[in-house]
């Protein structure tokens, strides 16, 4: 069974949102990268998103360009990334891990022989955010026959008739991107996406986990009432740039970005609780 549907199983016996936290493979570089990955399954992350650095981020806001940059700066590689990958399941072989990013890099790489390396490294689902439904059968086809669960996009505008394109051939999760915009362009509005969800639930069985715009904890609980999981990422990763910016040592940042998502997993994990009190 995939690690995804293991912690989504168990968190529905639960009744319990997951949180996700998103960081950048190799930002600020390889080591800390490799601690803060390590860090995070303590800290109460119940799944992460590990981004594959790339020069053309579209999709993302400020926070995790930067991100990019600071990791190609340091060497970073898709290569990289999966060793990055590897080392952390040499300790943990329970968290699931996405991989999240764009398709040059993965094109390049070559669409199966990524899907077998991620597979090898220890990866339980990829994510290629500039690449639609009608163009992924030879990623999709690749990645399930490694048993990597192909996550998909929907948005505020993925209509009822374009949902079912969106859902073919998806699993682990449907990823609600719940703003129009760029990645930290925008607040969440919890009563548009509790809307949002009900709806795509009518058309899915799959967890439906909400990212973009999700800055602190107070917005991690209240998008975590409705959500089945929450993700975290230009807020944790422009902590790192917080921190760099004040020359921390590498220890303390990841000691201060793990107390960060610390309170990001308490807010979303205690969610419901309050939410029925």
């Amino acid at each position: 069974m995939n690690r995804i549907d293991t912690v989504f199983a168990d968190l529905k016996k639960r009744n319990r949102p997951g949180f996700s936290a998103f960081l950048t493979g190799g930002d600020p570089d390889a080591a800390t990268s490799l601690a803060l990955l390590k860090a995070m399954p303590e800290a109460g992350v119940d799944f992460i998103e590990l981004g594959m650095p790339f020069s053309d981020p579209m999709a993302d806001g400020p926070a995790i360009q930067a991100a990019d940059v600071r990791a190609l700066a340091h060497g970073a590689s898709l290569k990289g990334v999966l060793d990055l990958l590897r080392e952390f399941r040499r300790e943990n072989a329970a968290t699931p891990v996405v991989l999240m990013g764009y398709a040059n890099p993965v094109y390049r790489f070559g669409y199966a022989k990524f899907a077998e390396a991620a597979a090898r490294a220890g990866a339980d689902g990829v994510l290629v955010v500039d690449l639609p439904p009608e163009e992924d059968g030879e990623l999709r086809r690749a990645a399930q026959k490694a048993g990597l669960h192909v996550i998909r996009l929907a948005t505020p505008t993925t209509n009822d008739a374009r949902l079912p394109a969106v859902l073919d051939g998806a699993g682990g999760f449907l990823y609600y991107v719940s703003i129009t915009g760029i990645t930290g362009a925008a607040a969440a509005a919890e009563e548009s996406v509790r809307q949002a969800l009900s709806r795509l639930r009518q058309g899915t069985p799959l967890p439906l986990v909400v990212g973009f715009g999700i800055k602190d904890e107070a917005s991690a609980a209240a998008i975590a009432k409705s959500a089945d999981a929450v993700v975290v990422g230009s807020a944790l990763v422009q902590k790192i740039a917080d921190l760099l910016d004040r020359k921390t040592p590498p220890a303390q940042i990841v000691e201060k970005v793990a107390a960060f998502a610390a309170s990001l997993a308490r807010a979303v994990h205690g969610a419901r609780d309050k939410a029925a009190a």
